[in-house]
């Protein structure tokens, strides 16, 4: 969902994971889009979903991506917007049209969302409308905010275990 949540906000996703790959020496483990495109379909929500679990390299790559992702000044930057943003909605009670950044972030998300997440999920289906859609976009923005933090990628890799990010 991460992953998702920064295609939404980068709309250059593949590719700027793709160049993590190699910035961070993981060509071992993701040696092309393909393998990173087959990476992703392990996850049991997506429409076409592998059976095979991920390894643990596996797993641990697509976070040390994500959080790296995350680090990067500009999407640093483009975090703290969206999410100040988002505050500022919520707070003066505005419109979602007077902030089209987060707007726009919002509506790939659920673009995304519903065009890659298999409808027939239980999973899924709890994201049956926009509100609930935007609330998980919103949340995995503030998880991706975490992976810029200390010991980000450990923090993210260890919610994915109790479900919560400490």
């Amino acid at each position: 969902m991460l992953l998702l949540a920064i295609e939404a906000i980068d709309l250059t996703g593949a590719q700027a994971f793709l160049k993590a790959t190699r910035e961070l020496e993981l060509q071992d483990i993701i040696q092309s889009r393909v393998v990173l495109w087959q990476l992703r379909s392990t996850n049991p929500l997506r429409r076409s979903s592998q059976r095979r679990p991920l390894t643990l390299a596996e797993a641990k790559a697509l976070v040390i991506i994500a959080c790296h992702w995350s680090k990067q000044s500009t999407a640093n930057v483009i975090l703290l917007q969206l999410l100040r943003s988002h505050q500022q909605q919520q707070d003066q009670g505005l419109e979602l049209k007077q902030f089209p950044w987060l707007a726009a972030y919002l509506d790939r998300f659920r673009t995304h969302f519903r065009a890659r997440m298999n409808p027939n999920r239980a999973g899924v289906m709890a994201y049956d409308t926009d509100e609930k859609l935007n609330k998980l976009a919103i949340d995995l923005l503030r998880k991706l905010l975490f992976c810029t933090g200390t010991a980000g990628a450990q923090r993210i890799w260890s919610s994915l275990f109790d479900g919560e990010v400490a």
